[in-house]
């Protein structure tokens, strides 16, 4: 396993590299510091890297990599948290710019399991006021998934907390897309331009334990959170009002992300992804949460909520396409 390992970094590190450099050496240190990682280096079960205690010169995000080894093509690389944990992150070095980081993917494994086995960005618990926080994920350091499985599952890396970044990017990419082609096949990409996570830590985590996705800990439409305006890759308002159902577009504005809101019942909902949401009925299109929802519970629970609410993707009434709720939401830094 450490051979084939070593191997298929050591080829997907030169291949990455471009072909003209501005700083030779550095781009030979970055090869040398994968092949003397790779020599001692561990996986576990799932395939993912094990912590390891040694350091080198990896880098703690694409940016970092960008910057100090001018790599400019999308791909997945090796990471060190300033912990010394190892792990491996999809890196989008081409949107204004490049240097973003994937760090976390939201997909709905069973959108009639309503906060069972495979909702963990809101409750694998089961519906209930005396688990208001639920799993607790946007603001813990359990980590999930794997990066090509982003699509496919949960995704939740160590960047998620330990990366400083200023802003964020959003792709809906359709379920079970292989990584190859999540660019191309996303209905909807996007990113903010704002610099706002300086403003709330650097990064989701510290967002969240300002602003805690837990029931009962507000009211909408005083108590939501922060959000900022995006720019779209890919996209527009239009295609957005497209996407959720016709009883909900009066309540929310496209061309925003905002982060934990709260609905008519004070149930938390972690990320409105693309809408500013201004009515009291979020369910319908933000996505992950806390543990109870109390309305007809258990039947917003879980981590596209309320999106099958008058049926599954019909698009009808409160109810999203079908579109985007077979689409996962995968989410970068930078």
């Amino acid at each position: 396993m450490k051979v084939i390992l070593l191997l298929l970094l050591f080829i997907a590190s030169t291949e990455q590299s471009p072909t003209h450099h501005e700083d030779e050496i550095g781009i030979g240190n970055h090869d040398i510091a994968i092949v003397n990682v790779m020599g001692d280096f561990e996986v576990n079960d799932n395939g993912c890297p094990d912590k390891h205690d040694h350091h080198y010169n990896l880098t703690r995000s694409c940016l970092e990599l960008k910057e100090k080894y001018h790599f400019t093509k999308d791909g997945v690389h090796l990471f060190i948290t300033s912990n010394g944990e190892l792990y491996q992150a999809f890196c989008d070095m081409t949107t204004d710019g490049g240097g973003w980081t994937l760090i976390a993917s939201v997909h709905e494994n069973n959108i009639l399991g309503k906060c069972t086995t495979g909702d963990r960005w809101s409750s694998q618990q089961g519906g209930n006021a005396s688990s208001p926080a639920g799993d607790r994920s946007w603001s813990n350091f359990a980590t999930f998934g794997c990066t090509e499985g982003a699509t496919s599952d949960d995704l939740k890396n160590p960047g998620y907390y330990d990366i400083k970044a200023s802003d964020i990017s959003i792709w809906h990419v359709p379920n079970d897309t292989p990584l190859s082609s999540w660019k191309d096949a996303a209905i909807l990409r996007y990113h903010t331009k704002t610099n706002f996570l300086q403003q709330y830590g650097g990064n989701l985590y510290q967002l969240f334990h300002q602003y805690p996705v837990e029931y009962n800990k507000g009211k909408c439409p005083d108590d939501n959170g922060p959000l900022s305006h995006i720019t779209y890759d890919f996209g527009s308002d239009e295609k957005i009002q497209q996407l959720y159902g016709p009883l909900s577009h009066n309540e929310f504005e496209p061309g925003y992300v905002q982060f934990r809101v709260f609905n008519n019942e004070k149930a938390a909902l972690a990320m409105c992804s693309g809408v500013k949401y201004n009515g009291c009925n979020s369910e319908h299109v933000c996505i992950g949460g806390g543990g109870y929802f109390p309305e007809a519970s258990p039947r917003q629970c879980g981590d596209f909520t309320a999106f099958d609410w008058n049926g599954v993707g019909t698009h009808q009434s409160w109810s999203a396409s079908k579109e985007v709720t077979e689409a996962a939401v995968l989410i970068f830094y930078r």
